[in-house]
């Protein structure tokens, strides 16, 4: 098959395709369920072609499932126009990178073990949910503010049909989904209850994208939608509950403030940002923060008046400790 059917194969102008390696058997049929194995790595379009990410550097392929909510759905695409141990190279025009830097910080997470999943690309399906302000890459950033054509090389490993692996949660259709939602929910329970906490994140999160994927069919703020906002919005509040205790803090901040700015009513939402205002010693938003609490649930007022002890006693020893260290100064 010639370039030029492929890139027409492709149908746009906007994405070109070469082949640096043919492949074997016939261009394998994609089906939801599909997973798909392979190899991927990221280029600028400068003179360098700077290497933005590489699967084998990482020395994990990657795998996705097909119709499964994944972001880079243009990769679908390009996978789907190539035969097993093909290696193609496609330029995409930036149209269609917009979100790779939202995709980019979801792998490179999971790559450095921040996020204890296996390389597992549902996690994708909530990118832009854990994503705002800075992404913590320096080069997504960049990518971020000013979306730039990509080069995508690619190697196809793998192809299996749905009855030739084991299905997991990201794998199931909607009906499925909503019956391992309570199951997830119930394993993170007993795991945070252990002290596990990065793994009860993990099955929380598990479960939010769960309820995110189904929630994407329903019309925003009907009934069915609600229903599942209320439930997805129960389990991020426990995932927060587990990044305390990760001390990841900031995430808590970014995850509560979304929960507060959709439904300023959620108490315990309020409860959590204020926990992590205190710890990154926010004292003003931490108040603000526990009196929000006192408003909207006034039987947390027994842990709101704890919580505060611990803040002024830490604001107390702080300003001490200032002292001390302007008197040595003088």
């Amino acid at each position: 098959m010639s370039d030029m059917q492929d890139a027409l194969l492709l149908g746009s102008d906007s994405i070109r395709k070469t082949i640096l390696h043919g492949g074997t058997g016939d261009i394998p049929k994609f089906s939801t369920g599909t997973k798909v194995t392979f190899h991927f790595r990221t280029q600028l379009c400068d003179d360098e072609r700077t290497v933005i990410d590489d699967s084998k550097v990482v020395g994990t392929p990657m795998e996705i499932v097909i119709g499964n909510m994944f972001k880079m759905d243009i990769w679908e695409t390009l996978l789907a126009s190539m035969r097993v141990g093909e290696v193609a190279e496609f330029w995409c025009d930036t149209v269609h990178t917009g979100v790779y830097p939202l995709v980019a910080k979801s792998m490179r997470r999971i790559a450095e073990g921040k996020d204890p999943v296996e390389w597992q690309i549902h996690t994708c399906g909530m990118a832009n949910m854990f994503a705002y302000h800075s992404l913590g890459y320096a080069d997504l950033d960049e990518l971020m503010k000013e979306p730039k054509p990509l080069y995508f090389v690619f190697e196809l490993i793998r192809i299996q049909q749905p009855n030739e692996y084991n299905r997991e949660s990201w794998a199931l259709n909607d009906e499925e989904r909503l019956k391992v939602v309570p199951v997830l929910h119930g394993q993170g329970n007993k795991l945070y209850k252990q002290g596990h906490y990065p793994e009860a994140a993990q099955k929380y999160k598990e479960a939010i994208i769960c309820l995110k994927n189904i929630q994407t069919k329903e019309k925003a703020w009907e009934v069915p939608w609600l229903k599942l906002e209320k439930m997805s919005n129960t389990l991020t509040l426990n995932y927060c509950q587990c990044l305390l205790r990760m001390e990841e803090y900031y995430e808590v901040i970014e995850h509560t403030s979304d929960i507060i700015n959709q439904h300023p009513g959620v108490a315990k939402a309020y409860y959590l940002r204020g926990k992590a205002h205190k710890e990154v010693w926010n004292e003003a938003e931490a108040r603000q923060d526990f009196n929000r609490v006192l408003e909207f649930d006034p039987g947390m007022k027994k842990s709101v008046k704890r919580e505060l002890a611990v803040l002024n006693m830490r604001m107390e020893e702080k300003n001490q400790e200032d002292r001390q260290k302007y008197k040595g100064m003088f």
